[in-house]
């Protein structure tokens, strides 16, 4: 079994370190910058062997050049991103299974975000790396796809086991529930849920992982096709499609 860190980096992204205890090898996802990547391997004594990039926004790929540099590692990432993610070694295509340290890594394309977004799920660990396509109440805005490519990201996310760990690209939870809450105002599970991760930011402990399960029951962006909620929102006229493009535009305008 693998061991997962949460390096966060930046002003609010997140990395992560996956190392196998025994022999330390190690893998680091999205590394947005340098300096927190180097003193968790060092402090560890960690092998760093490749790096998995998402998607090729700069703060998800911002360290690749110089950590490449600096372990001699492999990149991997989106045959689909390979002109755009720097120091690219290793193409995936979507539905490829990727092996590292006896750990399946499961590839699959999740465009919206971006074109080339990818997730890579870890199903012996039960932990699904999602980078800017979900987030924690919330989802990425559409830089590059549609609103069908989005959705149909989502319910692919949405069909895996709902005890699932999920590991998002930046701390946006707090931001996130707000504008949930700006919605369905007398949701006590979300007005609860904010005051729990408001205590753990306060501490500066991240508010990840969430659980799958958890956003299916709270996440707005996951409950396109929840008929309560979209009478209770007034929008029970609205399809799967057009309510989710409505709470997208909704949340670009918070």
């Amino acid at each position: 079994m693998l061991k997962i860190e949460i390096i966060p980096c930046l002003k609010d992204n997140f990395s992560f370190v996956i190392y196998n205890k025994i022999n330390r090898n190690s893998l680091v996802i999205d590394p947005g910058e340098v300096e927190p990547i180097i003193y968790f391997i060092k402090k560890n004594n960690l092998k760093l062997n490749y790096i998995l990039n998402t998607h090729h926004h700069s703060d998800h790929i911002g360290g690749n050049l110089e950590l490449k540099k600096k372990y001699s590692l492999k990149i991997v990432g989106s045959k689909m991103d390979q002109k755009r993610i720097p120091g690219i070694d290793i193409v995936l295509n979507d539905g490829d299974i990727w092996n590292f340290e006896n750990s399946e890594i499961e590839v699959r394309e999740t465009p919206g975000h971006t074109i080339g977004h990818i997730y890579y799920y870890l199903k012996k660990e039960n932990a699904l790396f999602t980078g800017d396509t979900l987030f924690s109440f919330g989802c990425g805005r559409l830089f590059e796809g549609t609103y069908e490519n989005m959705l149909s990201s989502l319910k692919l996310i949405k069909s895996l086991p709902h005890n699932t760990n999920i590991y998002c690209g930046h701390e946006y939870t707090l931001n996130n529930i707000k504008f949930c809450l700006s919605l369905d105002k007398e949701n006590q599970i979300l007005k609860k849920t904010y005051n729990e991760i408001k205590k753990k930011i306060d501490l500066n402990i991240p508010s990840i992982p969430t659980t799958l399960k958890e956003q299916i029951s709270n996440n707005i962006f996951l409950n396109f096709d929840n008929i309560e909620l979209k009478k209770k929102l007034k929008f029970e006229n609205l399809d799967e499609l057009n309510f989710f493009k409505k709470i997208r535009e909704l949340k670009d305008q918070f």
